[in-house]
């Protein structure tokens, strides 16, 4: 006789669908959703606006350059001598991720969650910041840009917060993150902070929610002999039978006791008592 169970449960290190498994296609479309926190920071944040972003297929192979990002089509900054050059009018004083979301425990995260400080020498200035991951030093490719917000000087209150879920699109890997800002006015490029000028902005463990989803795990357990698998659900059923007896006997053995101590002796018992 042979009996087949299937046992479902949860693990990070179960077994994987095809389309886990697979770094990229080189046709899945990108898609994310991003919460914008202008003012306040983390520690008073409100979200400002919602938006989602959808781009073409990740680029993964290639060079990396600024002449893929929009950095390199815009116009140069004042104080800048080419496109691709930053201007000494603006910069951006710091920039810190948080990775948040990992439904596997595999140590790879859908949630990004960036905040950075753009400054410049003037009292106010209204900017944008367009913001690109690079799978595992391959080329830039753009995730997010941000709302028109307000740069005061040299001052910390202006902090940008972008909070991203990368939904699809995102192979298991290291990203490398970018920012580029440009001036509202007139597009601009004015500023980048990237890999290249903090740690924190690189080797970012990352990966998209369709790959982080828990996978269930599937664990089969036989026992060799004849009969098929019909044997195995007929003995399923008989080990239900049993259990369903075995309550039912104990639900009366508890409910005879409660009849046994409240209710009065039978008349009979009482005549014959009242004899002796």
């Amino acid at each position: 006789m042979a009996a087949s169970l299937l046992v479902f449960a949860f693990s990070g290190a179960s077994l994987a669908s095809p389309e886990s498994a697979a770094i990229s296609t080189g046709e899945e479309v990108r898609s994310s959703v991003s919460s914008h926190i202008i003012q306040g920071g983390r520690d008073n944040s409100t979200v400002q606006n919602k938006t989602t972003e959808e781009y073409g297929a990740l680029k993964t192979t290639g060079e990396r350059s600024r002449s893929g990002t929009r950095a390199g089509f815009a116009k140069p900054g004042a104080g800048s001598s080419s496109a691709q050059s930053t201007s000494f009018d603006f910069w951006i004083y710091d920039a810190d991720v948080q990775l948040f979301n990992d439904d596997d425990n595999d140590g790879y995260f859908y949630g990004v969650d960036l905040l950075f400080d753009a400054d410049t020498i003037y009292s106010e200035a209204d900017v944008y910041a367009v913001l690109y991951l690079s799978f595992e030093g391959g080329p830039w490719n753009e995730y997010a840009v941000t709302e028109d917000f307000t740069i005061f000087g040299s001052s910390a209150s202006d902090e940008y917060v972008l909070v991203t879920e990368l939904m699809s699109g995102y192979p298991t890997g290291d990203y490398d993150l970018l920012i580029e800002l440009f001036d509202t006015f007139d597009g601009a490029f004015v500023a980048s902070y990237g890999p290249d000028e903090t740690s924190g902005l690189g080797f970012l463990p990352l990966e998209d929610f369709n790959r982080d989803a828990p996978v269930t795990e599937v664990v089969i357990i036989e026992s060799h002999g004849g009969g098929g698998s019909l044997d195995g659900w007929l003995l399923s059923i008989l080990i239900l039978l049993l259990l369903i007896s075995a309550s039912r006997k104990i639900w009366r053995h508890r409910n005879d006791s409660l009849v046994r101590i409240d209710t009065p002796p039978p008349a009979w018992r009482t005549d014959r008592e009242s004899r002796w």
